[in-house]
């Protein structure tokens, strides 16, 4: 039973949504708990095959339930049931989660500025008697003690930087871009524009996705050609967590534009009427911020 008016807020039916997925959560976690278990303990072996299996079966739990769960909230909103107290709290909510991935993103940045300004040039700085890192030089990028870094010209053992004006640029350009297209997206919205909507949000679809290409087609190069990997001391560390997490959002937010565009085409959106757009939007936005303070202070710097 459903109770709603102008004055109160939309209280939906009971659902076994949120039971079903937290069910998927744990299948799959410990699916991924016997799989890593395995690979260190060979008395567990046997539970190498079950622990896979469970994760995929985990995973497409999650997916159904998470389409099944998104596409009710779908209905509820084209059928009325979300009036202007529903709407502020779906805007208060969105601002909270991206206020929490901003808090993400510094921590990982802190990690960067503190092993890059602290801690890489104070393991360079211990006196040559008692230091246990002899020859390390402290500077950055550094591939930790041991390691070699060079110019532009790979050797076995050694790694090579990621220069910023090749592929990153383009990938900066190519996000830049997405944001003015979402942008024009927008104004089409706002002017009952359907085929100008539709065409912003299908060009914003396609940079995401060619961006995602060029940094698929960076990490082979980084791990076949430049010696650059997750194990490459401080430097391939961190380049990796932060523009890996990065990626994984920029995934997300690609997703999140493929299920906008399909509702634009099927007419979901009004000019006065469009939280669902506008929260993609934003999370859009805060990607191409987090983008360029990676190619500035990762790339570049």
């Amino acid at each position: 039973m459903t109770t709603h008016s102008n004055n109160h807020y939309y209280v939906p039916h009971g659902a076994l949504y949120p039971v079903v997925l937290s069910a998927g959560l744990l299948t799959l976690a410990s699916g991924f708990i016997f799989s890593v278990a395995t690979d260190k303990n060979k008395d567990l072996a046997y539970l190498q095959t079950p622990g896979k299996w469970m994760m995929y079966i985990g995973a497409a739990i999650i997916l159904l339930m998470t389409f099944k769960w998104l596409s009710a909230v779908v209905v509820e909103s084209i059928t009325g049931q979300y009036k202007k107290w529903e709407d502020k709290s779906f805007r208060i909510g969105m601002i909270v989660f991206i206020c929490s991935e901003v808090a993400f993103f510094a921590a990982f940045f802190g990690a960067l500025f503190y092993m890059r300004i602290i801690s890489v040039p104070d393991l360079a700085a211990f006196d040559p008697i008692f230091t246990p890192y002899k020859d390390f030089l402290g500077t950055w990028p550094s591939a930790g003690p041991g390691g070699t870094v060079l110019g532009t010209e790979y050797k076995p053992g050694t790694l090579t930087p990621m220069a910023a004006w090749g592929l990153p640029a383009i990938n900066t350009a190519l996000l830049l871009s997405s944001g003015a297209t979402i942008t024009w997206a927008h104004w089409g919205l706002l002017k009952d524009n359907r085929k100008q909507l539709i065409f912003g949000l299908f060009l914003t679809v396609a940079l995401g996705t060619a961006f995602l290409v060029c940094q698929a087609f960076e990490y082979h190069e980084a791990y076949t050609h430049m010696g650059l990997t997750l194990g490459s001391g401080a430097y391939g560390a961190t380049f990796f967590m932060l523009t890996g997490f990065h990626g994984f959002h920029v995934t997300l937010g690609t997703i999140m534009l493929i299920v906008i565009l399909l509702r634009s085409m099927q007419g979901h959106f009004s000019a006065k009427s469009h939280f669902g757009f506008e929260g993609v939007a934003w999370y859009w936005h805060f990607v191409d911020v987090v983008w360029l303070g990676l190619f500035i202070f990762v790339y570049w710097l």
